[in-house]
């Protein structure tokens, strides 16, 4: 064989050895990726613990923490390395007894911040003395518990006092029949507990409705100018027999995605609202524009105003800032909240700035037609309605826009409507 040959086949078997090294090495490689990773039972139970939803804490038979996860610390349960007493106290007993017990674990003081207010502990035997305890977050079921329960109080309330006071007016015109004057006023105030009653019933009704218990109609264009033109019929006698001027701005020609008829009585709640807070010969203004891709309906009085510890309050179901007040105007209560869950459902909001003895402005935003719908957990921009009523250097009153706002820093914030009534 010439040099040439033997150069050949070396070059051959370099190549076939190349070839043969590679398809070992990928074989090799893929059976190192294949084999699954080699994990300890301690392992495993670091990473369940750890991905826990609930707070865990392992204890030993002195009571000393073993091992917790971070939301253990989250929910106060661990501080630093040691757990709250009342958990070991409890785990003393069930390693002692070898039974399940519940144990309170709710913070005993305020620690500031979005922190739960409920927390539910399960302590459980693990055996050889070690116990764990299971600790949940129960805020949200103990808030709407308590709303629960507030509701169905308030409720009762509410429906036994226009039927008490008409069971007594009828007995009051019985024994007055002889006099036709008495007989009179007697039925005049049985008509007006009769028309609170009914009022009463209505919203709770519309009420249940906005909250779910029946399919809302479907969206369509609705004109921002018909709304307000209906509304404002709606509340003119109100308004006449108070000594209440309304006033609004020019048509604007805005559309919204909506209901009509909700978006009616969610103004007229506004305006009503606004009447029955006004001091007779104060005015009420209404005015509209668009902001953010939303349409603004603002109601606006010269009223009491709002102190800022109830303002938080004000949409709540039946919550009054002026009880004597709401009852003598005939109010139920659910006028807020009835606006704020029309709100919600239009994909929208409403807010509210209030001064005490300046007045205060509810605005109601609504998704203009043809606008994106808002995503989940985006907020709104605009907190406050804009422009001042009035300037501070010479007391002009702009003119088309005559909403309330913070004009110094003893302004009071905005406060949107995810808290609750003043009707």
């Amino acid at each position: 064989m010439t040099a040439s040959g033997y150069l050949a086949l070396s070059i051959g078997l370099l190549v076939i050895g190349l070839l043969v090294g590679s398809l070992i090495g990928r074989a090799a490689a893929r059976r190192t990726a294949s084999q699954p990773v080699v994990l300890t039972v301690s392992d495993l139970v670091q990473r369940v613990v750890h991905s826990a939803h609930n707070g865990v804490v392992v204890l030993n038979h002195f009571g000393d923490v073993v091992l917790h996860n971070p939301r253990a610390a989250a929910l106060g349960v661990v501080r630093g390395s040691q757990v709250d007493d009342r958990a070991r106290k409890a785990a003393e007993l069930v390693a002692a007894s070898g039974e399940v017990m519940e144990v309170d674990l709710s913070p005993l003081q305020a620690r500031g911040g979005r922190q739960p207010e409920a927390v539910r502990g399960e302590v459980r035997p693990l055996g050889d003395g070690f116990t764990v305890v299971d600790a949940s977050d129960e805020s949200e079921a103990v808030r709407l518990e308590a709303i629960r329960r507030d509701f169905v109080a308030n409720v009762s309330h509410e429906l036994k006092t226009p039927v008490g006071a008409l069971a007594l007016l009828a007995e009051a015109v019985l024994d007055a029949a002889d006099d036709q004057a008495e007989v009179r006023r007697f039925s005049s105030k049985i008509l007006h507990e009769a028309t609170r009653l009914g009022r009463l019933v209505t919203e709770l009704i519309a009420l249940s409705r906005l909250q779910g218990a029946e399919q809302l109609p479907e969206m369509t264009p609705v004109g921002v100018d018909e709304v307000v033109r209906e509304a404002l019929g709606r509340s003119r006698l109100a308004a006449e027999s108070a000594g209440i001027e309304i006033t609004t701005d020019d048509n604007s020609e805005l559309v919204v995605d909506g209901d009509r008829t909700l978006l009616v009585t969610a103004l007229s709640n506004l305006l009503d609202n606004a009447i029955a807070y006004s001091q007779p010969g104060s005015p009420v203004s209404v005015s509209r524009r668009t902001e953010d891709g939303f349409v603004e309906i603002a109601v606006t009085d010269r009223g009491m105003g709002i102190a800022p510890d109830q303002q938080h309050r004000v949409f709540e179901r039946f919550y009054r800032a002026d009880p004597a007040r709401s009852r003598m105007t005939g109010g139920t209560g659910l006028g807020l909240a009835i606006v704020k869950h029309v709100a919600a459902n239009h994909g929208g909001e409403v807010k509210l700035w209030s001064l005490p003895g300046t007045g205060s402005t509810f605005t109601l935003r609504i998704p203009a037609h043809g606008a994106p719908a808002p995503r989940a957990g985006d907020e709104p921009e605009g907190t406050r309605p804009e422009p001042a009523v009035t300037d501070r250097n010479n007391g002009h009153v702009p003119t088309g826009d005559t909403r309330l706002v913070p004009t110094g820093a003893d302004g009071a914030d905005a406060v949107d409507g995810d808290h609750g009534g003043k009707l």
